[in-house]
């Protein structure tokens, strides 16, 4: 077979109706859009916000506009993984916010930290952040680390 040889299959592919091509075509003259009216004009249609009179469609509707509801209180994290710290830091050594920070670990220093389970801890370390996963918080003291949660600021 050679790419001269492919064909669609039969019936999937159809030619597009040529309207407005004389009478004996069957779609001549007003071509299917009937007679006057903005459904015969081009151009007509495809504008959510112009209905020609009526209240259009979009303030018709009864929900909330905008970009939808945004909690207020909610809580941003700094992230930061288990691997990231196994490469950050050396055995025994304290990991607080401070630390995390001097370790260009956070993105935004004002925000609580969480720790993550991604990766493996082969290394003691004591941890001191404001929030720690359950995966997380068993392999640290797996590794002989401990982990100590503080308050979260604000």
């Amino acid at each position: 077979m050679k790419l001269h040889d492919l064909v669609p299959n039969p019936g999937s592919k159809k030619d597009k109706k040529r309207v407005g091509r004389g009478i004996s075509a069957g779609q001549g003259k007003t071509a299917g859009r009937g007679t006057k009216g903005a459904g015969a004009r081009s151009g007509e249609g495809g504008n959510l916000y112009r209905q020609g009179g009526n209240l259009p469609f979009y303030r018709r509707l009864p929900f909330m506009r905008g970009e939808g509801f945004t909690p207020p209180n909610q809580v941003v994290y700094n992230e930061v993984n288990l691997d990231q710290l196994s490469q950050a830091f050396k055995a025994d050594a304290e990991v607080t916010p401070e630390t995390l920070a001097e370790a260009h670990l956070l993105r935004d220093s004002r925000n609580p930290i969480v720790v993550l389970g991604r990766g493996e801890l082969t290394i003691p370390l004591k941890i001191r952040v404001h929030r720690v996963s359950t995966g997380a918080k068993a392999k640290v003291e797996k590794a002989g680390g401990s982990v100590e949660l503080i308050a979260q600021p604000g």
